[in-house]
C-alpha cells in the first residue's frame, strides 16, 4: 500500500475524541497548577501549621519528587492494567489526597499527604498522553492534540499564582488543594463515556525489584540536584546524585535480563526517539533555571506580589500555546528538525533581549523577552513529545509517555541546579555591600537577594534601601549572565535538533509508530519481537 493510500485509510477523529481530549486536558492542567499554587499559600501555611524551615522545604518538594519517582512505574502499569482504568484510579486517589491535604492539621500530615498526592498524580501524566495516541490515529490530528496537551502545562504554571491569589483572598489556605476535587469528579464522570480503554494483555507481571530500583535511581538524582540548586555544592548532595546514577545502572542491567521489563530499553534503538528526549531535556534545562530567576525578578526587584507576577506571566504562556498550535501546521511544509530548531532559535533571541534587562525599569523588556522565549519553546515541547510517543509501539505508549515526562522533570531540576548556582555565583562576586551595615545585614546582602529582603526589614529605611539597591543590581547581573548561557544552550540545541532530526518529516502512519522511515523500521522489528513473545494488544471502547 502506498503512503498516500495508507494515510487515506487512517480513521479521522470525531466529536467524541475531541471531547475526550478536553477531558484529558483537565488532569494535565491540574498537575501544573498544583506545582505552582503552593508558593502563594506558604505564608498562610506557616501561620497555621508552624512548620520548621526543613518541613517547609519538604512541603514544597515532596510532590514533585514523588511524581518523578513513580512515572516509569505508572506508565508501564497503565500499559498492563489499562490506561483509562489507571487514569480513573488515579483520579480517585488525587481527589481523596487533595481533601486530606486541604484539612491537614500539622506540618507532618501535610508532607505525608503531599507525598501521596504526588504518587497519585504520577498515574495521570503518562495515562493522558498515551491515551491521546490511542484516540488520534491521524498523524496531523495527533500532533495537534499533543500540542494542546503540552500547552496545558505552561498555562497551569502561569495560572497557578493567579488562581491561588483569588482563592486565598476569600478562603483559607486549604482551598488551593480543593481545586483538584471537582476536576477529578468531572474526569470520573466523563472518562467512561469519552475515553477508550487500551491495555497490553500479553504483558507479564510488574517486577517489584525494578520498581524499587527505578525509585532509587530517580529520587536521589532529583533530590541531589535540588539541594545543589538551593545550597550549592556539598558532599551530601553530590553523593545523592552519584548514588542515583549507580542505582540507575543497576536498573538498566536488570531490565536487559527481564522477559517483561518495567522499561523496555528497545525504545532507545530509535535514534529519533533518543534525540527527541535529549532535545526535550536540554531545552527544559534552560527554561527551568531561567524561570526561577524571572519570578524572583518580578517579586524581589520589581516588588510585585505573587498574583501580580502570575498575571505578567500569562502573556508568555499564551505565546507558548499559540506556537505549540502553530507547529503542526508548519510541519506540513518543513522537516521536524527545522521547525523545532527555528523555535529554539527564536527562544535564543528572547534570552538575548533579557540579557540587557536592567535593575530599574527593566520590566517591559523582561516581559517582552520572556514572551519570545516561550513562543520559541512551544514547538519543541509539542513536536518533541509527539515524536517520542509516535516512535513507540502502541503497547509501549505508557512507557514512552513516562520517559517524555521524566526528561522534562530532570531537565528542570538540572536547570535549577546548574543555572541557579551560576546566578548565585555571579551575584556574590558582583554585589557591592554598602558601608555602615551591621555585620549580620552585610553577610545577608553578600549572600543573596532573598536574605537581603529579610534583613532590610530590620534596618533603617536609608540603610535598608541601600542594601536592597545593591542586592537588586547584583541579582540583575546574575539574571543577565543566566540569560546569556540560556541563549547559548537554546542555540546549541537548535543546531542539534536540525542536525539529529534532519530528514524527519511529519508522521505518516496510523496508530502505531509513524514518524520517519528509520523509526518505523525499528518499530516493526520491535513489533516482530513482541509477536514472538505472544504479546497481544487489546483496544477496548
Amino acid at each position: 500500500m502506498s503512503s498516500k493510500a495508507a494515510a487515506a485509510s487512517v480513521p479521522k477523529a470525531g466529536a467524541r475524541e475531541w471531547a475526550g481530549l478536553a477531558v484529558l486536558a483537565l488532569p494535565t492542567l491540574l498537575i501544573s497548577l498544583d506545582q505552582s499554587v503552593l508558593f502563594l499559600a506558604l505564608p498562610h501555611l506557616a501561620e497555621a501549621l508552624r512548620p520548621t524551615g526543613t518541613q517547609t522545604l519538604w512541603m514544597m518538594d515532596i510532590y514533585g519528587f514523588m511524581i518523578a519517582g513513580f512515572l516509569i512505574t505508572m506508565g508501564t502499569l497503565g500499559d498492563r492494567v489499562g490506561r483509562r482504568r489507571l487514569l480513573m484510579i488515579g483520579a480517585v486517589c488525587v481527589g481523596l489526597t487533595s481533601l486530606l491535604a486541604a484539612y491537614s492539621t500539622s506540618a507532618e500530615a501535610l508532607i505525608a499527604t503531599r507525598a501521596l498526592l504526588g504518587i497519585s498524580a504520577a498515574t495521570l501524566m503518562p495515562s493522558t498522553l498515551a491515551l491521546i495516541s490511542n484516540m488520534f490515529h491521524d498523524p496531523q490530528e495527533r500532533g495537534r492534540a499533543i500540542a494542546v496537551w503540552a500547552s496545558c502545562f505552561m498555562a497551569g504554571t502561569a495560572l497557578g499564582p493567579v488562581v491561588g491569589g483569588v482563592l486565598l483572598e476569600y478562603f483559607w489556605w486549604g482551598s488551593v488543594f480543593l481545586l483538584g476535587v471537582p476536576i477529578m469528579v468531572i474526569l470520573l464522570v466523563l472518562a467512561p463515556v469519552l475515553l477508550p480503554e487500551y491495555r497490553d494483555s500479553g504483558a507479564g507481571k510488574v517486577d517489584l525489584l525494578s520498581v524499587v530500583l527505578s525509585l532509587g535511581a530517580i529520587l536521589p538524582v532529583v533530590y541531589g540536584l535540588k539541594e545543589l540548586a538551593k545550597y550549592g555544592w556539598s558532599p551530601g548532595s553530590a553523593a545523592a546524585v552519584l548514588v542515583g546514577l549507580a542505582v540507575g545502572a543497576a536498573f538498566v542491567a536488570r531490565q536487559r535480563g527481564l522477559e517483561s521489563p518495567l522499561l523496555d530499553l528497545r525504545l532507545f534503538r530509535s535514534a529519533s526517539f533518543s534525540f527527541a528526549l535529549v532535545v526535550l531535556l536540554v531545552s527544559l534545562v534552560a527554561m527551568g533555571g531561567f524561570y526561577l530567576f524571572v519570578t524572583g525578578y518580578f517579586q524581589m526587584v520589581e516588588g510585585l506580589s505573587p498574583m501580580e507576577a502570575g498575571l505578567w506571566m500569562v502573556p508568555s504562556a499564551l505565546a507558548s500555546i499559540v506556537s505549540a498550535q502553530l507547529a503542526p501546521t508548519l510541519l506540513k511544509r518543513l522537516p521536524l528538525g527545522v521547525v523545532i530548531g527555528m523555535g529554539l532559535g527564536i527562544g535564543a533571541v528572547g534570552y538575548v533581549l533579557i540579557a540587557f534587562v536592567g535593575p530599574a525599569g527593566g520590566l517591559p523588556l523582561l516581559v517582552a523577552g520572556f514572551i519570545v522565549v516561550f513562543f520559541g519553546s512551544g514547538p519543541a515541547g509539542a513536536l518533541g513529545t509527539n515524536l517520542v510517543v509516535s516512535s513507540a509501539p502502541p503497547e509501549r505508549g505508557g512507557s514512552a509517555a513516562a520517559l517524555s515526562s521524566i526528561s522534562g522533570d530532570l531537565g528542570v531540576a538540572l536547570g535549577i541546579a546548574a543555572l541557579g548556582s551560576l546566578g548565585s555565583a555571579v551575584y556574590r562576586s558582583g554585589v557591592q555591600v554598602p558601608d555602615g551595615l551591621p555585620a549580620e545585614a552585610a553577610r545577608a546582602t553578600g549572600d543573596s537577594l532573598e536574605s537581603t529582603v529579610a534583613a532590610a526589614q530590620h534596618l533603617s529605611p536609608e540603610l535598608g534601601g541601600q542594601a536592597l539597591a545593591a542586592a537588586r543590581d547584583a541579582y540583575t547581573g546574575g539574571l543577565n549572565a543566566v540569560a546569556v548561557v540560556c541563549a547559548l544552550v537554546a542555540a546549541t540545541t537548535a543546531v542539534i535538533a536540525m542536525t539529529a532530526l534532519r530528514g524527519v518529516g511529519a508522521p505518516r502512519g496510523g496508530p502505531g509508530p509513524d514518524a520517519p522511515d528509520e523509526v518505523s523500521a525499528r518499530t516493526a522489528d520491535a513489533d516482530a519481537d513482541a509477536e514472538g513473545t505472544g504479546v497481544r494488544v487489546v483496544p477496548e471502547r
